[in-house]
């Protein structure tokens, strides 16, 4: 459900550029502090998605409760980002709850023909969009951070016809949706990487959450679209 969350970081991304002004030490210390939390964020994803594929029927049974449990972590973790210890802990649990949220989804496709393919596929595929979206922010001289509002509308657009197509069932909306999905995060990645860059986040909480979210929205979306088409069915 990571595309539900993706608007946190977002919001923090415009709150906060060009309140201050960081020096070019400040802003180096600031990026490997954020990679060095995205790192860890993936690791603790993982660990959520490895402890919860086994139980995948109980999380989709007790989908809403847990959902909204993370929610209320991420929604936490902006009201104590700032506090040293406590930060880290909501940040890895809420980390830890979207990985364990993701497990019905990777229980499936690996329970088809070919599945761990399939995740593999999707896994190696995102890594490739985000590195070189991520590549593709430093070395162009293209500002994206005047992007902000049209993708908070993008956004918006794919998160309604995703409710729509709960109840429509449709494979060809998923599709759709799911190709969107891919596209909308990836130009996302060079967002948050130049927001990164410039120090527009207040805290590499704020930076490393943004990356993990454009991640996970692009593999969760891409493991989609390959299991639709790895589906016999």
């Amino acid at each position: 459900m990571g595309l539900y969350d993706r608007d946190y970081a977002r919001g923090n991304a415009n709150s906060y550029t060009g309140n201050s002004v960081k020096s070019d030490s400040q802003i180096i210390s600031f990026v490997k502090e954020t990679y060095k939390l995205f790192a860890a964020s993936m690791m603790a994803g993982a660990v959520g998605a490895y402890v919860g594929v086994p139980m995948a029927g109980t999380i989709a049974a007790n989908f809403f409760p847990l959902f909204i449990l993370e929610i209320g972590l991420l929604i936490g973790l902006q009201f104590v980002k700032n506090k040293p210890g406590i930060n880290l802990v909501v940040m890895f649990g809420f980390v830890f709850m979207t990985g364990l949220m993701l497990a019905p989804l990777l229980s499936r496709t690996l329970g088809m023909s070919g599945g761990g393919t399939i995740v593999g596929n999707a896994f190696a595929m995102t890594s490739v969009i985000f590195g070189a979206m991520s590549f593709y922010a430093i070395k162009t001289t293209k500002d994206f951070s005047g992007y902000g509002k049209p993708l908070m509308i993008a956004l918006i657009v794919i998160i309604g016809f995703s409710i729509i197509n709960i109840f429509m069932g449709s494979p060809l909306i998923s599709i759709i949706l799911s190709g969107a999905i891919v596209v909308l995060f990836s130009i996302l990645v060079t967002y948050d990487t130049q927001n990164i860059i410039k120090g527009a986040y207040e805290t590499p909480i704020d930076g490393a959450i943004a990356l993990y979210l454009d991640f996970l929205n692009i593999f969760t979306a891409l493991l989609h679209l390959f299991g639709i088409f790895g589906n016999d069915d």
